[in-house]
């Protein structure tokens, strides 16, 4: 792919379990990758073809409007992995726990989503996380089933109002997928069932891509047998 074709693309979360993956396999298809890094230094393993800035705050306003001017040129994908878990029971739930998962969540994928769609000048193709809690009802994680139903909501919406300029806006909702961190929390389910970060990869990469010609406003649950 000669640099004239060259897609720009921007991976929040680009460094952990999923975001990894997803990174890979479109660095693999030809597209130029950045992902913003929360942390102070840059992953060792990231792929040296990614460019990377660190110490990114993606619930900051200016911090993102100031991230996506650096991209240099007119970006075609913007993909949201970035965001966070926790969970307790609605008596125990601070509103301090409740802020801190609508920022990482819903307010950082609103900024992302708003920044890219600046930068994208024709056409392109925008993909957030959203989560099983958020279309299938689940105790004990209030805050963070409210704030991937605000992920849910807000990709509906912009796929409604981007559609004109050809800007596919999707999501998909993944369930527990099958991460370290995940086995490690817990160690005696069935992680089997689980569905693997490189598929789900596989499904980000395509609806992130040219070839995804009309899926707009979908949430593609990508549940595995979980």
């Amino acid at each position: 792919m000669s640099d004239a074709t060259v897609r720009n693309v921007v991976i929040t979360g680009g460094a952990g379990a999923l975001g990894s993956a997803v990174t890979d396999a479109l660095v693999a298809a030809g597209m130029r990758v950045f992902v913003p890094l929360f942390e102070a230094e840059r992953p060792a393993h990231l792929p040296a073809a990614v460019v990377a800035q660190t110490s990114v705050d993606l619930t900051s306003e200016s911090a993102v409007e100031a991230y996506f001017q650096t991209i240099d040129g007119p970006l075609w994908a913007s993909i949201h992995i970035a965001g966070g878990f926790a969970m307790s029971p609605l008596r125990e739930t601070s509103l301090a726990a409740w802020n801190r998962m609508m920022g990482m969540n819903a307010t950082s994928c609103f900024l992302c989503c708003r920044e890219a769609a600046r930068k994208m000048t024709s056409g392109g193709r925008i993909v957030n996380v959203a989560a099983k809690p958020a279309l299938v009802p689940t105790g004990h994680m209030v805050a963070y089933s409210a704030s991937k139903a605000a992920v849910a909501s807000l990709t509906q919406s912009l796929a409604e109002e981007l559609s004109a300029d050809e800007i596919w806006v999707n999501a998909i909702v993944p369930s527990i997928m099958d991460t370290p961190a995940n086995r490690a929390a817990m160690p005696s389910a069935d992680h089997d069932a689980w569905p693997k970060v490189a598929d789900i990869a596989q499904t980000i990469a395509f609806l992130a891509s040219p070839e995804n010609a009309t899926t707009r406003g979908a949430l593609v649950p990508v549940y595995g047998r979980s």
